[in-house]
């Protein structure tokens, strides 16, 4: 990454409460085209979340702490405080000497901008304010939230606008929490009904919408210069497994989560 940091744009997509299984599923049934082109033999990686929900998942990834490959380690991480004793940080890794990732890319020239998705985000309240209060530019608005059909499209539209206002000079780290997998999102599948409520299937099409308007995202991060891009879950959700529903627990669809790192150039 330190041949990375200064010399790319860098984006990082959270796609919101997506589980590994569906994740996986769909990029092998080719129903997420645009997302499968760019993952290693188009498969995602497995890996396990900082957190079993958003906030404690984002404080961790903010400071560093990616999802873990699932596999014995140590692995070494892309980014890193400078702290002693840290066993995960190698000659490659990017370090930085603030309390954060954000707050350390900007010490090295970046734009750091959050495209907000879900609650946490919303900057409604101080909890809400937190996270997105890292950066220097943030947005958020209902359109981008859980309950709207279209939040993704409507994200990546404020991306397109972000990115077009950037002088030409100026690096940028654009941040995107993406809301659509999270609940409720029974309405990407067509033919369900609110009554019926969220299922795995629906969580699937939502990924399915979100792999719609992928293409466009990138496209923009990749516009200026090469950009650097990481997409991933921040943890999974229960849709029944062992009598379990949601997240914030122990349970291994929650902690099991995708993950990619990728290089864009789309930059004429």
């Amino acid at each position: 990454m330190n041949k990375v940091v200064g010399s790319h744009d860098l984006l990082l997509v959270t796609l919101d409460t997506l589980r590994y299984d569906v994740a996986q599923e769909l990029a092998a049934a080719g129903r997420i085209p645009n997302l499968a082109r760019h993952l290693p033999g188009g498969a995602w990686e497995r890996r396990h979340a900082p957190g079993s929900f958003t906030y404690a998942s984002h404080q961790a990834m903010f400071a560093g702490f990616l999802p873990t490959p699932a596999t014995p380690g140590p692995h070494p991480r892309l980014f890193a405080a400078r702290f002693a004793g840290s066993e995960t940080t190698a000659g490659g890794t990017f370090v930085y000497d603030t309390p954060d990732l954000v707050s350390g890319l900007a010490a090295v020239g970046y734009r750091t901008v959050c495209i907000g998705g879900v609650g946490f985000f919303n900057k409604q309240g101080p909890l809400g304010s937190v996270l997105p209060g890292m950066f220097q530019e943030s947005h958020w608005e209902p359109e981008f939230g859980v309950p709207s059909p279209t939040s993704f499209e409507d994200q990546v539209a404020r991306a397109e606008k972000v990115v077009a206002g950037l002088p030409h000079e100026q690096r940028l780290f654009l941040f995107v929490n993406v809301s659509a997998l999270h609940q409720p999102n029974w309405f990407h599948l067509p033919g369900a009904t609110r009554e019926a409520g969220d299922t795995r299937a629906t969580h699937a099409a939502a990924l399915e919408y979100v792999d719609r308007h992928m293409g466009r995202l990138l496209a923009a991060a990749g516009s200026r210069r090469p950009c650097f891009a990481i997409v991933c879950s921040d943890h999974g959700t229960a849709y029944g497994e062992d009598g379990y529903s949601g997240h914030r627990i122990g349970h291994d669809v929650v902690w099991t989560v995708p993950y990619a790192h990728f290089f864009v150039d789309e930059a004429r």
